[in-house]
């Protein structure tokens, strides 16, 4: 027992959009200790909602840097009144919302350097900031500095092909723009540029914490195939930009020791490890322990797709990142606003609102739906910009205004799976030997969808929970900063994990039946794109 109490933890931290929360893992992966602050609730003097402020135009969404400064001043207080033992902290690391930017003013770097244990963080840094409340991932204000990359980097798609994803209004290089040219005496105050995951990181560091080349991805500047940032971005974006940023490093970097603030104010041993933080989507990839030829698919109010790539094809749909745990490798992004509420809308039409008798028809039609396909974009969808419900039987050359609820409940699933795959590979996803199928969210409890999920994908289906995985990746990636210098694999890291579920296994039909109707769908997919355009 006393070995067990002496025993080496491992932090993760999340700097996410309504909470601050952190998991403790010792050697075996086993969480140990969990903490969170609520923004809305347990900082009430930044007035926030959901985390953020929505501005008048409808269109700005900032956070308070301040709060964010406190919030960590308050979870390390939680944590050392619940006697928690910093002391035992072999290595520490983080994510933070992607696409959030923090403007460090001229001399914050001496600061925090000589930073006084005495006194917490938030009295601190104070003046440390030259913008006080920082654009966020929600924010989409910079359209025009959008359209201006765009021109800049030879059109959206050439951009996709340098930095992974076009112009994006929230990814910080537009945000970096639109500050520079509407305030330029806080640019020009800014001494150092960085993500809330580097800020973070920052933070315990006691100095600039650089930017990885996984969250470094998500801001339109980063040449993903050379990991450098790209001169033609640069230029475009602002001035003196490349020494604002710092140069990127792999994700699993050690920055150095923490701070003598958190050893002498806190407990920590001098010795503890920074290791690099990243985004949140990246610390999840880690989290879920995605590996190559997976895709995780999240079936939520929004159905989120991740993906394990090795060849990335950069389109103008979806986002490819660097990959967190293996520097030669990428993550893609996929997002569909059509997701739950969409099935929930068939299954109330359909099903009489039962789940079971939804469930039942799933089991009752056929793979393929008989040559009944259909396309449920209640509202306007982002993967592909298009809107409307369309349905087409056999007969590609009409739609049609109906079809039986058992087939409307099918065709919505099976659309949304077609989808799903489609679009992954475009991006460059090819379902290899091996390849799992990674569920979770609210659907992921009913087995007739993962079927058709499976069947789709001709690929296993495995449940996994993702219940602070951004965290938990944080931690497993805190873990392996320590030994990746050496050459040792994430997953050898992590091998103690426990595994997911397996809850569905693909129809000896299914690759037969989806091959022929995944080309189908791509070429009706482009047809209705066309008349959402017109």
């Amino acid at each position: 027992m006393a070995a067990a109490l002496d025993s080496p933890l491992y932090l993760g931290f999340d700097f996410s959009t309504q909470q601050l929360k952190v998991v403790a893992i010792d050697a075996d992966l086993n969480v140990v200790h969990q903490n969170a602050v609520q923004f809305d609730s347990e900082l009430p003097e930044f007035r926030t909602r959901g985390g953020v402020h929505l501005h008048a135009d409808g269109l700005t969404v900032t956070s308070p840097v301040l709060m964010w400064v406190k919030a960590l001043d308050l979870l390390l207080d939680k944590m050392k009144r619940a006697g928690f033992d910093f002391f035992r902290v072999r290595a520490l690391s983080g994510s933070g919302q992607q696409h959030g930017s923090v403007y460090w003013r001229t001399g914050a770097s001496e600061t925090l350097n000589r930073l006084d244990p005495d006194q917490n963080l938030y009295q601190l840094l104070q003046d440390s900031f030259s913008v006080s409340d920082c654009p966020v991932w929600m924010d989409s204000s910079s359209s025009q500095q959008c359209q201006d990359l765009q021109a800049a980097a030879g059109g959206a798609l050439r951009l996709a092909e340098i930095t992974g994803s076009r112009a994006y209004e929230r990814f910080t290089g537009n945000q970096i723009t639109k500050l520079q040219q509407n305030r330029p005496e806080a640019y020009q105050h800014t001494e150092r540029i960085s993500l809330v995951s580097s800020f973070a990181a920052s933070l315990f560091l006691g100095d600039y914490a650089a930017i990885d080349y996984s969250d470094g991805s998500g801001m339109n500047l980063l040449d993903i195939r050379t990991r450098n940032w790209s001169e033609i971005c640069l230029r475009a974006a602002a001035p003196h930009l490349d020494r604002l940023l710092g140069a990127p490093l792999p994700s699993t970097s050690v920055l150095g020791n923490v701070s003598s603030y958190f050893v002498r104010r806190y407990g920590f041993s001098e010795s503890c490890s920074v290791v690099t933080f990243t985004g949140d989507n990246p610390a999840s990839l880690a989290g879920m322990r995605l590996q190559q030829g997976d895709i995780a698919v999240s079936l939520g109010t929004s159905d989120t797709v991740f993906l394990w790539i090795q060849q990335p094809r950069p389109a103008l749909e979806g986002h490819v990142f660097c990959n967190p745990v293996e520097w030669q490798a990428y993550m893609a992004l996929l997002c569909f606003k059509n997701g739950s509420l969409t099935r929930e809308r068939v299954r109330n039409e359909c099903a009489g609102g039962s789940w079971e008798v939804f469930s039942a028809a799933l089991r009752d039609t056929p793979l393929g739906n008989n040559g009944n396909m259909g396309f449920y974009f209640d509202t306007m969808e982002i993967t592909p910009p298009a809107v409307g419900v369309h349905r087409f039987d056999r007969d590609d050359t009409k739609q049609v205004s109906s079809v039986s609820p058992q087939v409307e409940i099918r065709a919505v699933v099976e659309g949304q799976f077609l989808s799903r795959r489609v679009h992954a590979e475009r991006l460059g996803y090819s379902i290899i030997p091996g390849t799992r199928v990674l569920a979770t969210g609210g659907a992921s409890s009913n087995k007739e969808i993962l079927q058709v999920l499976s069947d789709v994908f001709n690929a296993p289906v495995f449940t996994i929970d993702l219940s602070d995985s951004a965290c938990l990746g944080s931690a497993y990636r805190a873990l392996h900063g320590l030994v990746a210098e050496s050459g040792v694999c994430f997953f050898d890291v992590v091998k103690k994990a426990p595994e997911p579920q397996l809850v569905a296994t693909p129809h000896p039909a299914a690759e037969e039946v989806y091959s022929q109707m995944l080309k189908r769908y791509a070429r009706l997919e482009d047809r209705v794109l066309q008349e959402s355009r017109t």
